[in-house]
Order: structure tokens, then C-alpha cells, then sequence
């Protein structure tokens, strides 16, 4: 048993990208935020499944090249193998969770 508060975490680009609350040993669990503009690398994971809870704002999210606009209250699940993509083009920041399960320490392959 272990309690995390966020605060104590930073995001990996200093105001945006994710801030990784727990990594680790069977699941990540993070809260992931982007200013308008923002944007990550298409990528995809071989084996670890990932889902996108949105908190606040908006964010479109590019899976296997099919364009999905996410809300708050909304849930994306994201299968091993399919390339995804993320981008801010709102004029407002968005908070989300990413969980990534089964934990791998790498399993991330960028794509161009």
C-alpha cells in the first residue's frame, strides 16, 4: 500500500505531458496535461493497453489515423498495436488520466 499526492509529482515537460503518479509494478497510472498547441508523438505500445479519461477540456486523439474529439466524462481505450496520437486544438488546457497496463518498463515505439 503506497499513497501518492500529486503535487509532489511534476509533468515531464514542465507545464504539460505526463506526471506519473504511480509506474508500476503491474500498471502506470498518470495525469496528463497539454496546452492549446500541444501535441505528442504518434506512437504505439506492443504489449501494454492504454485508456484516456478526460477531467477537464478538450483533446483530439488520432487512432490508426481515425480522428476521435474527447471530452470531459469521456473514456478512450486504446488496444496494443494501434498507433496513436494526441493534440491539443482547443484554446483551452486539458487535464486526463492515462492508465497503461500490463506494466512494461519499454514498450513505447514511436512513429513518424
Amino acid at each position: 500500500m503506497f499513497i501518492v499526492d500529486e503535487k509532489d509529482r511534476d509533468y515531464r515537460f514542465g507545464d504539460s505531458g505526463p506526471k506519473y503518479l504511480m509506474r508500476g509494478p503491474r500498471m502506470n497510472f498518470a495525469i496528463v496535461q497539454f496546452q492549446p498547441g500541444q501535441d505528442f508523438q504518434a506512437h504505439y505500445h506492443n504489449v501494454m493497453e492504454e485508456n484516456f479519461y478526460i477531467l477537464e477540456g478538450e483533446v483530439d486523439i488520432f487512432v490508426d489515423n481515425v480522428k476521435y474529439t474527447l471530452r470531459q466524462g469521456q473514456i478512450i481505450h486504446i488496444e496494443p498495436k494501434e498507433i496513436h496520437y494526441i493534440i491539443n486544438n482547443s484554446d483551452a488546457a486539458v487535464k486526463m488520466i492515462s492508465t497503461l497496463a500490463p506494466f512494461m518498463d519499454v514498450d513505447k515505439v514511436d512513429v513518424d
